[in-house]
């Protein structure tokens, strides 16, 4: 059966691997995203950045909740954590907490890990993507019942609870994304999420896999450098080039004006993609985040 594209307006949310910044920055430019029309804001999910092992970065639902105490618009969550870091009893205590404290403003994205080097570095878990997708699939289970604030027996592969239970219940269902494409992660995409997020290097999947996420709505990753006029593109191209490479991240790069910027996210609308999120090749300064504003705006337009 074809799939039918739901040409909805896409609302954007900013995400911001938190390296290199200290939280002072990251609310900055929490507040600056808000304040652009941005809908939320994700963050990463790891015990060390990738690539770039000695560079500082927080933990990211400490984080989360402090963006989500300096805000008072923002939806925030990740893209996305990682199973394997928490037993789901905890996290789901997190996200209720979160849930509570911001008033129904925190998003559950979560995967079963993209390094595999980082739970061998670490010893956490196995390192087999058979394990921690089963171990997902679990983790989702175990949230699920706890969350409807009755006691749950659970008896699996990676999980025993007898007579569990946790209170306060979440405000509202709790929003989930799920990352990934793979035929076991789109299994759970279909019984579990949502939203079904495609990385940034994932995009050219969509239409091949949209079907197997069943009825989740799609989000994607888009990676941008913002022209701010046409005599700047030539620096700015020499930037995302120095930083990223040519080839590799660096390729898949948007690199436009923010009429350029909006056409590009039009045309992913058009593919289907109801949230697109926004990661800025020069880590988000403010003044970047309001440029995208006239995207955001243009994007709300009828058209």
């Amino acid at each position: 059966m074809p799939i039918v594209v739901d040409h909805r307006v896409p609302t954007f949310h900013l995400f911001l691997p938190q390296m290199r910044m200290t939280h002072v920055a990251i609310v900055e430019r929490a507040l600056a995203a808000e304040a652009a029309g941005f809908e939320g804001i994700a963050f990463m999910d790891h015990l060390a950045p990738p690539m770039a092992d000695h560079q500082p970065m927080w933990e990211a639902m400490e984080l989360a909740g402090w963006v989500l105490a300096s805000t008072t618009t923002l939806r925030v969550g990740h893209l996305v954590l990682c199973d394997s870091w928490r037993h789901p009893a905890v996290l789901a205590r997190q996200v209720v907490s979160h849930d509570h404290a911001s008033g129904g403003r925190f998003e559950l994205g979560i995967g079963w890990g993209s390094v595999a080097e980082e739970l061998h570095t670490f010893g956490i878990g196995s390192v087999e993507p058979r394990d921690r997708v089963r171990r997902l699939g679990e983790s989702l289970q175990v949230m699920e019942a706890l969350w409807s604030g009755e006691p749950i027996d659970f008896a699996g592969e990676h999980f025993t609870l007898v007579g569990a239970q946790q209170r306060p219940v979440p405000m509202a269902p709790v929003v989930t994304t799920i990352g990934g494409t793979g035929p076991r992660t789109l299994e759970l995409v279909r019984r579990h999420a949502d939203w079904w997020n495609l990385p940034v290097h994932q995009l050219d999947q969509l239409e091949e896999l949209r079907a197997a996420a069943g009825d989740a709505r799609v989000s994607a990753q888009v990676m941008v450098a913002v022209v701010p006029t046409e005599a700047d593109r030539d620096a700015v191209t020499a930037s995302v080039r120095q930083r990223f490479g040519a080839d590799g991240l660096g390729a898949l790069v948007v690199i436009g004006t923010t009429a350029e910027l909006a056409a590009h996210m039009a045309a992913l609308a058009g593919r289907g993609v109801e949230r697109i999120y926004v990661w800025f090749a020069d880590f988000a300064p403010p003044d970047s985040l309001a440029r995208f504003g006239e995207v955001i705006v243009a994007s709300s337009a009828p058209g």
